[in-house]
């Protein structure tokens, strides 16, 4: 298949997708993005505005999958909001602009990615794993292993930064390079690889 991947990040969803298909990667920081073809040579990795490429390439692929940034939708930034002041932010909604868009006019298989959000969702998503996920195809339910580490915090009621940091690296199968900037962050972006290719397999087949 010719596949769009959306949003790539450091490809954590596309981690265990192997070589078969042809992939092709768009993320809008250079730096992730030098990451991620570190991880997979292989891909196309494009450096572009994600949402605006989705619109003008999207009839090129047969199966997209698009992970828009979170944080707006997120109960964690609500909840940092009404508990410590943080700015009051609107939910981005190129979320639902893509889930939309795929729905009108992708005529392949799509997916969409978002944390469990803070509000009632405005389109009815499928749950797993404590992620929102919609598609045009039923994903089959499965139970994957919970993390063992907090992830909130660190310190006296934490672990320590570098211990999350370690324990990602090993749950998600990456060792990021020295140079990178925000390991935990980018490391809690990930989709596990494990959900990734449940998703891959259980709608291609």
């Amino acid at each position: 298949m010719k596949i769009l991947n959306l949003y790539a990040g450091i490809g954590g969803n596309r981690k265990l997708w192997g070589d078969e298909h042809e992939i092709t990667a768009v993320e809008y920081d250079p730096k992730i993005a030098e990451i991620y073809k570190q991880f997979f040579p292989k891909d196309t990795v494009i450096i572009a505005d994600a949402h605006k490429f989705l619109e003008e390439h999207y009839q090129e692929f047969d199966f997209i999958w698009s992970s828009p940034p979170c944080p707006s939708h997120s109960m964690l930034r609500k909840h940092m909001s009404m508990a410590s002041g943080a700015k009051a932010v609107f939910p981005d909604m190129k979320l639902y602009e893509e889930i939309l868009f795929l729905q009108g006019y992708f005529k392949g298989i799509w997916v969409v990615e978002n944390v469990k959000s803070w509000y009632e969702p405005l389109v009815k998503p499928q749950l797993l794993q404590r992620h929102y996920f919609w598609s045009n195809k039923q994903i089959p339910e499965k139970e994957f292993e919970k993390d063992n580490i907090r992830l909130s915090g660190w310190g006296t009621k934490g672990q320590p930064q570098w211990t999350q940091i370690k324990h990602l690296e090993e749950r998600h199968g990456f060792v990021l390079p020295e140079y990178a900037q925000k390991k935990r962050l980018l490391l809690r972006n990930c989709v596990n690889p494990k959900v990734g290719k449940h998703i891959l397999d259980s709608i291609i087949n």
